[in-house]
């Protein structure tokens, strides 16, 4: 092992301090989850479990169904569920963001729509301790215990070592969930974050039990026809302007396809494979002149950096942001971003 692995994979002692001194976690990951979040956030809320930890699990929107596969994804709760199931912020010693560092990003905005999510807002206001472990390269203030690793590949990698830390057994179930948080966010070990020692964590979940033909397959090869139909409305939708390619995803095209935002999920990334292109961006309508933006790069361009300007964040080569602008203006803006970085 390097000693970068191991400097990036020693969770802080007063991390595991805390878990052991608590007795009941509020996990909570970001918003529109992705394989990572609901992975690592499922096989931690195990790990807890088998501890003897009360938990709960929470994200602001469902379980994507393509993610459903996971084990334990029926254990989130969204901030409706929670407060039906009468779970209190006050009922928690502590709460955990996981692949996030912003409360933000879990769906604590400054004008809450849920009594679950105000609530939770005032705990924390009130002294409500919060540990942050995460892995993207634009951090936040938040948190009394941060453990915060961009260069780490994943949530899930993280996560893994926490568990081992912990002193718990990866069961089959856990190395499930972490073996496909890690594909994730490698692109099925493709990516440049794909280390050797990312090589080895994951022979280690396979010798746990982790199936890795089983979870491609769940992955990558379990589309439904209206998610396929979806992806050809988009491809019609590409405009290339240099190294830069932009495709839009609008409401309309969802309804005439009868998907989902969940649906979109890793869109941006194909454009990407030509081999003239740099930098693919897609652009999802939200509302009337209002975009979600989703940026990958190649090489050592750093999209992380354009998605800081508009209140974003993410990683070097995969990052993204909202935008209000009518969708040329809005193209127009983010190449002028992107030329800026590529001169500089």
């Amino acid at each position: 092992m390097s000693s970068q692995s191991e400097v990036i994979m020693i969770p802080p002692a007063e991390l595991i301090d805390s878990i052991n001194r608590g007795d009941n976690f509020l996990v909570a990951t970001h918003v529109n989850p992705d394989g990572d979040a609901i992975g690592s956030g499922a096989a931690f809320v195990m790990a807890l479990e088998k501890m003897g930890k009360k938990t709960a699990l929470l994200d602001k929107h469902r379980v994507p169904e393509h993610y459903r596969f996971l084990p334990g994804h029926e254990k989130f709760y969204t901030f409706e569920s929670l407060e039906a199931a009468g779970r209190k912020a006050a009922d928690f010693s502590a709460l955990i963001l996981l692949d996030c560092n912003d409360p933000e990003r879990i769906g604590l905005e400054k004008k809450q729509q849920n009594s679950a999510a105000e609530d939770l807002k005032t705990a924390l206001a009130a002294g409500m301790p919060a540990f942050v472990i995460d892995h993207h390269e634009t951090e936040s203030a938040f948190g009394n215990i941060k453990w915060i690793e961009p260069k780490a590949a994943a949530t899930g990698l993280m996560v893994f070592y926490l568990i081992k830390a912990l002193d718990v057994t990866i069961t089959t179930e856990m190395a499930i969930n972490l073996y496909s948080a890690i594909v994730v966010d490698t692109g099925n070990f493709r990516y440049d974050n794909a280390t050797s020692e990312v090589f080895r964590v994951g022979a280690e979940l396979i010798d746990c039990g982790a199936r890795p033909n089983k979870i491609y397959q769940e992955l990558y090869e379990t589309w439904t026809d209206n998610r396929f139909k979806l992806y050809l409305r988009m491809i019609e939708s590409l405009e290339i302007r240099d190294d830069v390619v932009f495709s839009v995803i609008t409401k309309k095209m969802l309804e005439e396809t009868s998907t989902s935002a969940d649906d979109t999920e890793n869109f941006v990334s194909f454009p990407r494979m030509m081999k003239s292109v740099n930098v693919s961006v897609l652009f999802r309508e939200t509302g009337r002149d209002e975009y979600k933006v989703s940026l990958r790069s190649k090489n050592d361009l750093n999209v992380a950096h354009i998605a800081e300007i508009f209140e974003g964040g993410g990683h070097k080569n995969a990052a993204g942001c909202k935008l209000r602008a009518d969708i040329d203006t809005a193209k127009k803006i983010v190449l002028e971003k992107i030329k800026a970085l590529q001169q500089n």
